[in-house]
């Protein structure tokens, strides 16, 4: 074989080395992207694929949607001053049976029903909530919102008004509004 094939086979293998190096590369990252919205599915609830690529484009982890998942819910319950046993034992249901919960540090979750949290921890809540909704279409922050501001109302509702009868208190009221807007 001459020097000029053997250097067109190294030049070839050289080739297809990167070139299968890319194609490991590039699946690689196609199996952690799945992955990614799988668990950000399973941590969220959404199912929406459209809403999953986004979340994954904008580089959110599961992680991140646990706690903005867990914020409401822990902000609704402290909106009268106090923690009713109804609304803890409905944060804590939920976070057991929930998709969303996935990830959640139950620990800090139970501080913060014992503790009220720093209203910091939901302002800071509310501006990532709308820096993230300016990243959404219309849509995804419909399904967003509905996901993460229907769990803080059932919470609302869990201690009921009058005789129970899931009657939601004036600031629950409010800040349940103020969820809202922060994904409008």
């Amino acid at each position: 074989m001459s020097i000029l094939n053997l250097q067109t086979r190294s030049l070839e293998d050289a080739y297809f080395i990167q070139g299968d190096q890319f194609l490991i590369d590039n699946l690689r990252d196609l199996k952690k992207l799945k992955e990614t919205k799988e668990n950000l599915a399973k941590v969220s609830g959404i199912s929406d694929p459209v809403v999953l690529d986004k979340l994954v484009k904008l580089d959110i982890h599961p992680e991140t949607l646990s706690s903005l998942a867990v914020i409401p819910l822990v902000a609704v319950a402290w909106a009268d001053g106090s923690i009713d046993p109804k609304e803890r034992k409905a944060i804590l249901k939920s976070l057991s049976t929930a998709s969303f919960a996935s990830g959640i540090n139950l620990e800090l979750v139970n501080h913060w029903l014992d503790t009220k949290p720093k209203s910091e921890l939901l302002e800071a809540w509310v501006h990532y909530s709308q820096a993230l909704a300016k990243e959404l279409t219309p849509e995804e922050r419909k399904s967003l919102r509905e996901e993460l501001v229907g769990h803080a109302r059932q919470v609302a509702e869990a201690a009921g008004g009058l005789l129970g009868l899931g009657s939601i208190s004036a600031p629950e009221k409010t800040l349940l509004e103020k969820l809202e807007a922060a994904w409008k």
